[in-house]
Protein backbone atom coordinates (compact mmCIF):
# COMPACT_ATOMS: atom_id res chain seq x y z
CA UNK A 1 0.00 0.00 0.00
CA UNK A 2 1.01 3.96 -0.98
CA UNK A 3 2.34 5.93 1.97
CA UNK A 4 0.41 9.01 2.73
CA UNK A 5 2.70 11.82 2.39
CA UNK A 6 1.88 14.82 4.24
CA UNK A 7 -0.01 17.76 2.74
CA UNK A 8 2.24 20.14 0.97
CA UNK A 9 2.31 24.16 -0.30
CA UNK A 10 2.33 23.95 -4.06
CA UNK A 11 2.74 26.19 -6.59
CA UNK A 12 1.96 25.55 -10.06
CA UNK A 13 3.19 27.77 -12.59
CA UNK A 14 1.81 27.68 -16.50
CA UNK A 15 0.99 30.27 -19.10
CA UNK A 16 -2.13 28.02 -20.66
CA UNK A 17 -4.74 29.01 -17.48
CA UNK A 18 -6.59 26.25 -18.07
CA UNK A 19 -3.30 23.67 -17.17
CA UNK A 20 -2.55 25.55 -14.24
CA UNK A 21 -5.86 25.85 -12.66
CA UNK A 22 -6.74 22.56 -13.26
CA UNK A 23 -3.68 21.05 -11.50
CA UNK A 24 -4.59 23.91 -8.25
CA UNK A 25 -8.03 22.30 -8.21
CA UNK A 26 -6.41 18.90 -7.90
CA UNK A 27 -4.05 19.38 -5.39
CA UNK A 28 -6.58 21.13 -3.24
CA UNK A 29 -9.32 17.91 -3.60
CA UNK A 30 -5.93 15.83 -2.62
CA UNK A 31 -5.52 17.86 0.60
CA UNK A 32 -3.02 20.36 -0.43
CA UNK A 33 -2.88 23.79 -0.38
CA UNK A 34 -2.06 25.02 -4.20
CA UNK A 35 -1.98 28.02 -5.78
CA UNK A 36 -1.82 29.01 -9.46
CA UNK A 37 -0.20 31.37 -11.09
CA UNK A 38 0.35 32.05 -15.30
CA UNK A 39 4.14 33.56 -15.30
CA UNK A 40 7.61 32.50 -14.30
CA UNK A 41 7.62 36.19 -13.55
CA UNK A 42 4.65 35.89 -11.22
CA UNK A 43 5.94 32.67 -9.55
CA UNK A 44 8.93 35.05 -8.34
CA UNK A 45 6.80 37.84 -6.79
CA UNK A 46 4.04 34.89 -5.10
CA UNK A 47 7.18 32.67 -3.28
CA UNK A 48 7.38 35.08 -0.94
CA UNK A 49 3.94 35.29 0.15
CA UNK A 50 3.25 32.01 -0.68
CA UNK A 51 6.12 30.03 0.64
CA UNK A 52 5.30 26.67 -1.52
CA UNK A 53 7.01 23.86 -0.68
CA UNK A 54 6.95 22.32 -4.38
CA UNK A 55 6.43 24.51 -7.21
CA UNK A 56 5.87 22.79 -10.38
CA UNK A 57 6.39 24.62 -13.71
CA UNK A 58 5.92 24.61 -16.92
CA UNK A 59 8.96 25.20 -19.32
CA UNK A 60 8.08 27.31 -22.40
CA UNK A 61 6.40 30.17 -21.14
CA UNK A 62 6.71 33.69 -22.05
CA UNK A 63 10.59 36.32 -20.93
CA UNK A 64 11.33 33.74 -18.06
CA UNK A 65 11.26 30.04 -18.48
CA UNK A 66 10.61 27.16 -15.91
CA UNK A 67 14.47 26.39 -15.87
CA UNK A 68 14.90 29.84 -15.16
CA UNK A 69 12.47 29.75 -12.30
CA UNK A 70 13.90 26.72 -10.94
CA UNK A 71 17.57 28.27 -11.02
CA UNK A 72 16.38 31.30 -8.92
CA UNK A 73 14.33 28.88 -6.74
CA UNK A 74 17.77 26.88 -6.06
CA UNK A 75 19.18 30.01 -4.67
CA UNK A 76 16.46 32.21 -3.58
CA UNK A 77 14.41 28.93 -1.52
CA UNK A 78 16.97 25.98 -1.79
CA UNK A 79 14.58 24.10 0.47
CA UNK A 80 11.97 24.18 -2.19
CA UNK A 81 11.32 21.37 -4.22
CA UNK A 82 11.01 22.01 -8.05
CA UNK A 83 9.21 19.74 -10.59
CA UNK A 84 9.65 20.59 -14.48
CA UNK A 85 6.76 19.57 -17.04
CA UNK A 86 7.26 20.21 -20.64
CA UNK A 87 5.73 19.04 -24.15
CA UNK A 88 7.71 20.97 -26.04
CA UNK A 89 11.26 19.10 -27.71
CA UNK A 90 13.11 22.68 -27.46
CA UNK A 91 12.85 21.97 -23.46
CA UNK A 92 16.19 19.41 -23.82
CA UNK A 93 18.35 22.21 -25.05
CA UNK A 94 17.42 24.29 -22.04
CA UNK A 95 17.86 21.59 -19.57
CA UNK A 96 21.38 20.55 -20.91
CA UNK A 97 22.38 24.50 -20.67
CA UNK A 98 21.47 24.23 -17.18
CA UNK A 99 23.43 21.01 -16.47
CA UNK A 100 26.22 22.70 -17.86
CA UNK A 101 26.07 25.09 -15.48
CA UNK A 102 25.75 22.75 -12.18
CA UNK A 103 21.68 22.73 -12.07
CA UNK A 104 20.02 19.32 -11.95
CA UNK A 105 16.04 19.61 -12.47
CA UNK A 106 13.73 16.90 -12.85
CA UNK A 107 11.47 16.79 -16.20
CA UNK A 108 8.01 15.29 -16.42
CA UNK A 109 6.32 15.19 -19.89
CA UNK A 110 3.32 16.70 -20.68
CA UNK A 111 0.70 15.58 -20.90
CA UNK A 112 1.03 14.07 -17.41
CA UNK A 113 -1.89 12.21 -15.71
CA UNK A 114 -2.79 14.37 -12.48
CA UNK A 115 -2.15 10.97 -10.23
CA UNK A 116 1.26 10.53 -11.79
CA UNK A 117 1.76 14.02 -10.03
CA UNK A 118 0.18 13.38 -7.27
CA UNK A 119 2.41 10.16 -6.47
CA UNK A 120 5.77 12.69 -7.36
CA UNK A 121 4.56 15.41 -5.74
CA UNK A 122 4.07 12.96 -2.43
CA UNK A 123 7.45 11.04 -2.76
CA UNK A 124 9.34 14.27 -2.20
Amino acid sequence: MAEMSLPKRILIVDDEKNIADTLAMVFKIKGHESMAVYSAETAVETIEVFEPDVVLSDVMMGKMTGVDLAIYLSKARPDCKVLLFSGQAATADLLREASRKGHEFRLLAKPIHPQKLLDDIGSL
